[in-house]
């Protein structure tokens, strides 16, 4: 069958540290440490220590990448944050060119890498769609015929005619995905932008890409942390680690081989992005399953234990210490709960050890949050000393039968979710 996609030892490299960081005084201490030899005091990651790969000031996102993608296929690409994924699709989409390697498209592309990718802001949503055509190299005959088909999916009618620039995040990325999935293009790309729509749109996209690709032979990249919709979408997957291609295979084969990767490497922190004093350190942050198995995604309404792991070689038997744990999403903070809200100090602590967070019930919204750990000694969250904090964890909930209906429904709307009853008295 026909190649749509080959990549050939593909690679990207950056630089660090080249563009001005609009103060001539730090500009000049970069240059002076660097004349010296000496590490750049406003670099704002410690390279040595974070990847391996990292020489001096460059860094390659993904390097000797080759794979092929054939046409009517939906390659799925999986890998942690920092994995090169999203570099690689920008690659692919030409918003940026590789550093060595080459790759080959056949056809149009169409791609979906941000919120409202390829739209300006001061155009109408229904001026971005005829521009978006135009960009695909469709004539206004084509676009106008698919026009009322692109509006309907979006769910934007009474906005078609609004700048979207007015638009919230999830209409901008209803209208950017439906423009995208329907004016026919060849190759369709998408990261993990998707994330941003509820959840009832986030199945209708995956409907809609499994119709381009298996009815209308269109070829799809997509990339997502949710290893549901990659096993249930994606023919194949590739995963990438630490911008290198480890493996390529069967979707399912590469969702469960990448989740047991993650479940024994869970969680590990570590680096220079945390702010404490460092008499406790936190090693590692897993979550746990009620059997005990660490997982990777967090089932909405069910239970599931916060796992910390700590190193406290400078901790005194006088100290008192309390944990505690935050979720935010792309918007907004959720919520947040330290040990000493139910009454929970503790005193003399083992060297190692864990402090354990049980959820009793996982009631958010499925969609992409971040976690963030943090550890207090002799006072409280406000006034107490920071041990540790290391830099935010991010997890993926996944849709479950959250109401007991047998059905995934009621799961698409604001943060938390709650469960109740109704009645009706006369």
């Amino acid at each position: 069958m026909e190649r749509s996609i080959q990549v050939e030892n593909l690679g990207k490299r950056y630089r660090l540290g080249v563009i001005n960081r609009g103060m001539l005084y730090k500009d000049i201490q970069s240059w002076w440490a660097k004349v010296r030899g000496e590490d750049d005091p406003n670099t704002p990651v410690h390279i040595a220590q974070s990847r391996p790969d990292m020489t001096g000031q460059e860094f390659w996102a993904f390097r000797d990448v080759s794979f092929g993608v054939k046409r009517g296929e939906i390659l799925g690409i999986i890998g942690r944050n920092g994995a090169g994924k999203s570099t690689l699709l920008k690659v692919l989409s030409q918003i940026t060119a590789p550093t060595e390697g080459q790759y080959k498209l056949n056809g149009r592309v169409a791609s979906l890498l941000e919120v409202g990718t390829g739209f300006h802001g001061e155009l109408t949503g229904r001026e971005n769609i005829f521009l978006n055509g135009a960009i695909l190299g469709m004539s206004r005959a084509e676009v106008r015929e698919k026009f009322d088909e692109i509006v309907e999916f979006a769910e934007v009618a009474q906005f078609i005619d609004t700048p979207v620039k007015r638009y919230s995040s999830g209409m901008y990325v209803r209208l950017a995905f439906s423009v995208a999935a329907h004016l026919q293009p060849d190759i369709l790309i998408v990261d993990e932008v998707l994330a941003v729509g509820d959840a009832a749109f986030q199945k209708k996209c995956l409907g809609r890409m499994n119709e381009a690709a298996y009815k209308e032979g269109r070829t799809i990249l997509f990339v997502s942390h949710n290893m549901t919709s990659v096993r249930n979408l994606c023919t194949r997957a590739i995963i990438l680690k630490q911008g290198k291609l480890v493996a390529d295979g069967n979707a399912g084969d590469m969702v469960d081989r990448y989740l047991e990767e993650g479940s024994q490497h869970a969680g590990h922190v570590g680096g220079d992005q945390r702010a404490g004093s460092g008499r406790l350190r936190v090693t590692a942050v897993d979550f746990e399953a009620s059997d005990g198995r660490r997982i990777e995604e967090l089932p909405a309404g069910q239970p599931v234990t916060v796992r910390i792991r700590y190193a406290a070689d400078g901790l005194k038997p006088s100290d008192s210490v309390i944990a505690g744990i935050g979720v935010v999403s792309s918007e907004e903070a959720v919520f947040n709960n330290y040990s000493n809200y139910s009454g929970t100090v503790f005193r003399e602590l083992p060297k190692t050890g864990s402090f354990a967070f049980e959820w009793i019930s996982v009631d958010l919204v499925p969609g992409q949050y971040q976690l963030v750990v943090r550890i207090v000694a002799n006072g409280d969250h406000h006034a107490g000393e920071v041990l540790d904090m290391p830099a935010p964890i991010s997890f993926h909930v996944a849709p479950a039968d959250y109401y007991g209906t047998g059905r995934n429904v009621g799961l698409g709307f604001g943060v938390s979710l709650v469960r109740g009853k109704w009645s009706c008295l006369g």
